[in-house]
């Protein structure tokens, strides 16, 4: 999709969506403040933190980074990367220990449990912690020592995982970089060497996924930002440092599914695989936007052969997420692994456990791993809720899903309603089996993907000129707010 951004033309678009930002959280329920327990739960545990366990680990000394996007302040990660003596590499993963600040079965545990992950809005985010947690004290920021969860992953020369281990530490951060500074240093040769390794191994554990047959979309953001007074709709194509970064996410939740599993305890991040009705459907959108994909090449050499700053490559990818669809979380208890084991896009088991301040399920993988690294039976907080976790976080994803959802058709319909009649270019890339003449299409320019409906079957994956029929900010979640018929 084209990355130029449709424009709010003036105050009144300016001020018609904050109002209906602020109607869909009412519609939705979603949280407005944190009770009053629950805040001073969190000022008393921002003032003293107190990790489970044995005396943290002093890891002061070594000069972490984080890197986020611009404005990011619920930092969940810090890294730092070294070359090994006699070849290859260390990787020191500091993710934000969320068990030093909420104390199993209080305030802020009971209210993360009913929030299950952080909320983000265009005009704010709804948080899983008081910020005075998330953006402050639990927060890996560059402003004195934190308390974290410290992962130490040796690889060989070729990126491949040689051990990998976890232990309560305390750490510090000593810069905060945004995606584009980091990209930029990389790229001028000016960033030291624990930056630059970043690409260096970033690009190694690329292969590796290659060599293991998974995939990395690298999918336009279809982005809600402020501009000028007023908000402003498009794509971002992601920087490849973004990938690289991802990489470590991604490396982390590989060595803690296996640990999990090496124990016989845990809960993984599954994934199955997509049915080939799913993939025939995606050739067609791929053969409409003029993506090259021959019979004999699989689904996930055609990703990688993308350029996602190019306009049919970032709709194909965008679409290319309907691959993705299934995804859960699945409890294992005595060794019984759950099926499937392996995440179809990672191609390894993997869970979720690098984002503890944003997202419930990560203090939870966290705390397995430390007890089975440490030989340590599963604490009891732990057993106690690990049965409803993957129906927690399935209900938690499918707000979040919603959420995200309607904020764009919001902005979409706030800055198309005065267009209404006008008729654009689009590609048809969804058609409802029960209903072939509705589905979804994805326009050239502007960028916006909408509901579409016609008298007849829709061409899926075909081009498709189309008139906007409706555009009502106003309307109720779950009814169209932005509509196109066929012109």
């Amino acid at each position: 999709m084209p990355r130029r951004l449709i424009r709010a033309g003036g105050a009144a678009e300016a001020a018609a969506l904050p109002e209906a930002l602020r109607e869909l959280r009412t519609e939705l329920g979603v949280p407005d403040h944190f009770p009053a327990e629950v805040l001073a739960e969190a000022e008393s545990a921002a003032a003293a933190p107190r990790p489970p366990g044995p005396a943290p680990l002093d890891a002061t000394r070594l000069p972490f980074f984080t890197v986020d996007p611009p404005g990011a302040a619920d930092l969940d990660q810090a890294v730092h990367l070294a070359r090994r003596d006699g070849g290859g590499y260390r990787v020191h993963y500091a993710i934000a220990d969320a068990a030093a600040f909420v104390t199993p079965g209080g305030a802020i545990d009971s209210e993360a449990r009913r929030r299950v992950q952080t909320l983000y809005f265009p005009d704010e985010s709804v948080p899983l912690h008081p910020p005075v947690l998330s953006a402050g004290a639990a927060s890996l920021l560059p402003d004195g020592p934190r308390p974290a969860l410290l992962w130490r992953i040796d690889l060989d020369a070729e990126g491949r995982t040689v051990s990998a281990d976890v232990r309560r530490a305390t750490v510090r951060s000593r810069e905060r970089l945004d995606y584009a500074t980091a990209q930029r240093r990389i790229d001028d040769g000016t960033a030291g060497e624990p930056l630059a390794l970043l690409r260096t191994v970033g690009r190694l554990r690329e292969e590796r996924e290659r060599e293991r047959g998974g995939v990395s979309l690298g999918v336009p953001e279809q982005e809600i930002v402020r501009r000028d007074g007023g908000y402003a709709l498009g794509y971002r194509a992601p920087l490849p440092v973004e990938g690289w970064n991802a990489q470590l996410s991604l490396l982390t939740g590989m060595a803690a599914a296996d640990i999990m599993i090496e124990s016989g305890t845990g809960i993984l991040r599954t994934l199955p695989t997509a049915p080939s009705g799913a993939v025939a459907r995606l050739r067609l959108t791929a053969r409409a936007l003029g993506v090259d994909w021959p019979h004999h090449v699989p689904y996930a050499e055609v990703i990688r052969s993308l350029d996602p700053s190019q306009p049919h490559h970032a709709a194909f990818l965008t679409e290319c997420t309907t691959l993705l669809r299934g995804a859960g979380y699945a409890v294992f208890t005595g060794g019984r692994l759950p099926d499937p084991t392996v995440h179809a896009a990672v191609a390894h088991a993997y869970t979720h456990c690098t984002a503890p301040l944003r997202r419930l399920v990560d203090r939870y993988t966290g705390e397995l791993c430390l007890a089975a690294r440490a030989g340590q039976g599963v604490p009891e907080w732990i057993l106690e809720a690990l049965a409803d976790l993957p129906a927690t976080m399935a209900r938690g994803a499918r707000r979040a899903a919603e959420v995200e959802r309607e904020c764009v058709d919001i902005v979409e319909a706030v800055l198309l309603r005065d267009r209404v009649g006008e008729t654009f270019d689009g590609v048809v890339t969804d058609v409802r089996e029960n209903d072939p003449a509705a589905g979804t299409v994805q326009l050239r320019d502007p960028a916006v993907v909408a509901r579409v409906t016609g008298d007849g079957a829709l061409p899926l994956g075909e081009p498709l000129r189309v008139r906007l029929a409706h555009a009502d900010p106003a309307a109720r979640p779950g009814t169209a707010r932005v509509l196109f018929t066929p012109a």
